[in-house]
């Protein structure tokens, strides 16, 4: 198997959103189109309530699904399709918001103070953006654990490995998406499908995620220009994004193990016009989402 290089390394950004939600953006709008089929990833990770309770009240979204996954804490949430219910640690939520949905997403206090989980966005392509909206509650029950030989786990949440698929189905992108927890100095290999996007987001530990381990075969954003270190492992609240060519990656572990989430997905190739929650191919298509927001016409 021909292992695929690191392309471009990126260190999530302080950001704040919602209605004063503190996070730190690991990729967005400025990336597209290096993470096609995927526009966002945040890291919501904090353990001061004041910093997290205001949540994401009712917004709207169409022409992308958006993937929430919890570590720790709990998050109530509601939509105009009448779903509602809580996600707690392990759960994941997973929307296609598809023609149109109004929903939100509010933090609830938790015990230990901490609230803890990730936020993808997948883009939907042009001739399913107006698809009908359809919700999957994913509780941590249902999501399969493999344990490798090497002593890896992997939560797999979408995609197969070993034979076991995750429950999440059926997806447009045919994405990946998998918890991994590698000990120290372990190994994961992993194949993948030529020519789809793969991106690894650091969550814990620290590991090589390039067998060749030269630093300087590729970009690295966010460091200073007194950054004088360039390394091949990478820590916490780091993406990388790998080369398009190759058969699959492989992750080893540093000395304190790394723990990464994994994820995949077929790329589009299509114009993006996003503005706010909205994700549609053209300006005119915007316009009209907007429209319709404002004026009531907007859930199908």
């Amino acid at each position: 198997m021909m292992s695929r290089r690191v392309f471009k390394v990126f260190r999530s950004i302080p950001t704040i959103e919602g209605a004063g939600v503190h996070l730190k953006r690991a990729f967005g709008y400025y990336q597209v189109p290096l993470f096609d089929p995927f526009l966002m990833l945040d890291d919501f990770h904090n353990t001061d309530p004041a910093k997290y309770l205001a949540g994401f009240p009712w917004h709207p979204h169409r022409g992308i699904e958006t993937i929430t996954y919890v570590l720790e804490g709990e998050v109530e949430h509601g939509d105009s399709m009448g779903n509602k219910g809580v996600i707690s640690a392990g759960d994941v939520q997973w929307m296609t918001a598809g023609s149109g949905i109004i929903h939100q997403e509010m933090p609830r206090q938790s015990p230990t103070g901490t609230m803890w989980g990730f936020q993808f966005w997948a883009n939907l392509p042009a001739r399913q953006k107006m698809m009908p909206p359809r919700y999957r509650d994913v509780p941590a029950a249902t999501i399969p654990e493999v344990f490798l030989e090497s002593g890896v786990r992997v939560k797999v949440v979408s995609g197969t490995l070993s034979g076991v698929q995750g429950p999440v189905r059926d997806i447009v992108i045919d994405p990946e998406l998998m918890d991994v927890t590698i000990p120290p100095g372990g190994e994961f290999p992993h194949a993948v499908t030529p020519g789809h996007t793969v991106v690894a987001y650091v969550v814990a530990g620290e590991g090589h995620f390039d067998e060749g381990r030269d630093p300087f075969t590729f970009d690295f954003s966010g460091s200073g220009w007194l950054d004088l270190e360039r390394s091949c492992s990478f820590g916490p609240e780091t993406v990388i994004l790998y080369e398009r060519e190759g058969e699959g990656i492989r992750v080893t572990a540093g000395e304190h193990g790394v723990r990464f989430l994994l994820l995949t997905g077929r790329p589009l190739g299509e114009p993006v016009a996003w503005q706010g929650p909205i994700v549609m191919n053209s300006r005119e298509e915007l316009r009209i989402a907007f429209e319709e927001f404002h004026n009531g016409t907007f859930i199908k």
